[in-house]
């Protein structure tokens, strides 16, 4: 009996070794801790380039940004054979960059003019409808949207507290309620969470959240005085909003219902299938095609008052190319270790509220989303590759805390998304518009220091007090 216990045990163990060989053959190797070189690298120097050497950084930052990541892909394919990552990475950079620039460039056709004296009141009117309506077309679509706006609205008066406000409440924190708002939320939504999951767990932290940074901005606001033109003193207001180009709301409307068709959802989605999963491309097909077709058709007015310009979209663009290339080995080392006995036994709504977000401002915030979310099922033994096992996580009938460990990670990758010009896509289109103008803005680190440290991080840290410190 002892022998064939131990048999049956020496083939289970076999067996085992096979299925992790079997994986480790499929994914390749796990990266060494040097290989996050490049994306320190490209981090320093989106941080030192527009301080220390601003003509160099414009001039070459496409082809430093896919330098370093073509490094760190043919690493990964010719050093640790692993095809996974890289194609996995390149498939998240498409369906970003199909959403941001079909955003953009429709929203680039829509100018609203406002006919109203700037005032503290109505700017943070102005967010607080600026963090509604990134719900309804994502913190992207109501960036691009109403970022001019707010800008000719203030022109008269503006500051660079008023772009990183803006970039807090409505790149941002704005978008926590619905998986449109939020690319992080929109990967979760395509997992399997409940569309309406987000709009009853977070509403208050987002109410709270964008109460107390729009009461911030009143008072930062209400104390200056500094009239840039003294001629608007004398100017009388029609207190009316006139939109040009109206049509362009349309191919807005296209964005976001082509939003939802997902081979992952509807399975009569065409796809691409790679190793078990599939890759939507009909979706990014229908977004660029909006993004050609609402500006071959935009209102010429409204394009020549907006000062529209491509410039924004093709920073970012390849920008996050470099992101998406070299971040690979940073979010693999955290996921194996979050996986990990010691890593899962390091888990809990604080973990992963202030893991999710630490990294979430300095990568982009959508993947490492999926990784905590990852990390966090498999400490319990589920998988997020499978929907129905997702959908069981998000309800909290099967996994224990799963609900409070979904929502620190929602709320987390949102709010934190703010804490960097580089944590969000829209942040740094936001940045590049205001410069467009001639507005100058903080540097990366002056960002950082100046006002998210000691105006997002405050409320950052009392959301987790109020809502998860002592949640159970």
């Amino acid at each position: 009996m002892n022998q064939d216990q131990h048999e049956q045990q020496a083939g289970h163990s076999d067996n085992g070794e096979g299925e992790h060989n079997s994986e480790a053959s499929e994914h390749g190797q796990t990266p060494p801790g040097w290989s996050v070189m490049p994306f320190i690298i490209l981090l320093l120097m989106i941080a030192t380039g527009p301080l220390f050497y601003e003509h160099f950084w414009h001039k070459n930052y496409p082809k430093i940004a896919v330098i370093l990541a073509s490094i760190v892909v043919l690493y990964y394919l010719f050093g640790l054979h692993n095809q996974h990552g890289p194609v996995h990475a390149f498939f998240e950079y498409f369906q970003f960059i199909a959403l941001l620039a079909s955003l953009y460039i429709a929203s680039g056709g829509i100018h609203i003019d406002i006919d109203k004296k700037s005032s503290p009141m109505a700017n943070s009117i102005l967010l607080i409808c600026g963090a509604v309506i990134a719900n309804l077309i994502g913190t992207t679509g109501a960036s691009m949207l109403l970022i001019r706006p707010f800008m000719r609205l203030n022109k008269h008066r503006i500051k660079a507290y008023h772009i990183i406000f803006f970039i807090f409440v409505v790149s941002n924190v704005g978008g926590s309620l619905t998986p449109i708002g939020d690319p992080p939320l929109f990967l979760g939504f395509l997992k399997g969470v409940p569309f309406q999951w987000t709009v009853i767990h977070n509403f208050f932290p987002w109410l709270f959240g964008i109460l107390v940074l729009t009461l911030i901005f009143y008072f930062f606001d209400k104390n200056n005085k500094d009239i840039l033109d003294e001629d608007e003193l004398q100017t009388e207001f029609t207190n009316k909003i006139k939109i040009t180009g109206v049509k362009n709301f349309g191919w807005l409307a296209v964005v976001i219902v082509s939003v939802f068709i997902d081979p992952n959802v509807f399975d009569w989605v065409p796809a691409i299938d790679y190793h078990g999963q599939r890759f939507s491309f009909i979706r990014e097909l229908i977004m660029l095609s909006v993004a050609y077709m609402s500006f071959r058709f935009a209102d010429k007015e409204a394009i020549k008052n907006n000062d529209f310009s491509f410039e924004p979209i093709r920073e970012v663009a390849f920008i996050f190319i470099g992101i998406f290339g070299t971040m690979m080995p940073a979010l693999e080392l955290v996921s194996e270790f979050a996986k990990s006995p010691e890593g899962a036994a390091l888990i809990s709504q604080n973990t992963l509220y202030w893991g999710t977000g630490a990294l979430s401002g300095f990568l982009d915030n959508a993947p490492t989303y999926l990784n905590f979310l990852a990390a966090s099922m498999a400490s319990q033994g589920a998988d997020i590759n499978s929907i129905s096992e997702v959908v069981e996580y998000a309800t909290g009938d099967t996994y224990p805390h799963s609900q409070l460990y979904l929502k620190a990670i929602s709320v987390a990758a949102v709010f934190f998304g703010a804490m960097t010009y580089i944590g969000n896509g829209p942040n740094f289109m936001v940045k590049s518009i205001a410069e467009q103008v001639g507005l100058k803005m903080p540097s990366f680190f002056g960002y950082i220091i100046r006002f998210s440290i000691p105006f997002l991080l405050p409320t950052i840290i009392l959301t987790w007090l109020i809502f998860f410190l002592f949640a159970k």
